[in-house]
């Protein structure tokens, strides 16, 4: 399994026989001039793992990407949310719901969780599915979208959220302790300075199982 950080959630998993992009966001220039996908998942409905402006053209560009996406998102598409923006529309996708599974060539993709990460009371909750990626012969990659409340057994890879409005340290220490991967990258780290980033990581690779690698520039990374 080779993996690419492209920026803050956005990740391009490629095995021998798939190539699939997760959150292809606002806050990252890495994935506008991807062709030849064969999925295209999106995790929630915020712009910053959803670029309105530009997922039209990505999807456009890969005519035979599946595209899944969690299920509330099926049904903003079109319209405008408020704190979100216009959810762009997407012609043939697929919802995946908690639990649900599809399989793209031979990577199974299964969907954990159900809601976003509470930002703060006053704020309305969203729907969340985080992506477990799994072949026969590949490690498990685990990429939650914006959560730290669902903890998937079995995962060799996570994909861990660094620092956003929701989320807190020492939420983020016990969840990468409670998934247990011996391996991991941060993801949603648009936010960070580089002196947070590097602490980010060493916290995380020094409490939990979790050694995180910073992925950023590093091209494909093979695991």
């Amino acid at each position: 399994m080779n993996i690419t950080h492209l920026g803050h959630a956005a990740v391009l998993v490629e095995t021998g026989d798939a190539r699939i992009l997760i959150d292809p966001g606002n806050m990252e220039a890495g994935w506008q001039d991807l062709v030849d996908l064969d999925a295209i998942l999106v995790t929630h409905q915020h712009a910053d793992h959803l670029d309105p402006e530009q997922v039209p053209a990505l999807i456009k560009a890969n005519p035979g990407a599946a595209l899944v996406v969690e299920p509330s998102i099926l049904d903003l598409a079109g319209t405008e949310v408020a704190g979100v923006g216009r959810v762009p529309e997407l012609p043939g996708a697929r919802v995946l719901a908690p639990d649900d599974k599809i399989a793209i060539g031979s990577v199974t993709i299964t969907a954990a969780g159900g809601q976003h990460a509470i930002i703060h009371r006053d704020i309305p909750r969203v729907g969340n599915v985080g992506f477990l990626l799994s072949a026969e012969g590949e490690p498990t990659l685990f990429h939650p979208g914006d959560s730290y409340e669902y903890a998937p057994q079995g995962v060799d890879i996570l994909a861990y959220p660094s620092f956003g409005p929701w989320g807190a340290l020492k939420e983020g220490i016990d969840f990468a302790r409670a998934v247990g991967a011996g391996r991991g990258f941060p993801i949603h780290d648009a936010l960070l300075s580089e002196t947070g980033r590097a602490m980010m990581v060493g916290r995380i690779s020094a409490m939990t199982p979790t050694q995180l690698t910073d992925l950023r520039g590093a091209g494909a990374t093979s695991y």
